[in-house]
């Protein structure tokens, strides 16, 4: 089992990037995925996810409007497209997967199952 988290690099301000996270070894249909952040000194943060259920997706407050997760069951891969990106948006960013049947909502459950590694999403100002 792997999920494989890609497209991260240094971009300036107001620029965008695409990020992907592939998934190996178990069928990306039954579950939520979601996307996490770890700036440096901080804590790390759910940024966003999306339900196996019925695709409905969340975000939290500072990327709405400019991040959109969607879902690629028949790739395996769900992608989050960040526009307008900001210098606080840096940081490593990792994909994470939950079985969708065990969990009421992606955006507050705790029951990740598999984690991918991170890649580094850096916003020059």
């Amino acid at each position: 089992v792997q999920l494989q988290a890609s497209g991260g690099g240094l971009v300036q301000a107001g620029g965008s990037l695409r990020l992907s996270c592939t998934i190996f070894g178990f069928t990306l249909d039954y579950y939520d995925i979601g996307w996490f952040r770890q700036a440096p000194g901080k804590e790390r943060e759910r940024v966003s996810c999306v339900s196996s259920r019925d695709g409905s997706t969340r975000y939290v407050e500072p990327v709405k409007g400019r991040f959109t997760i969607s879902r690629d069951n028949a790739k395996s891969t769900v992608y989050l497209q960040m526009n307008s990106l900001r210098p606080e948006d840096t940081a490593v960013y990792t994909c994470a997967a939950v079985y969708g049947a065990k969990i009421r909502d992606c955006s507050t459950t705790t029951l990740w199952d598999y984690w991918g590694r991170g890649t580094l999403v850096t916003v020059s100002s």
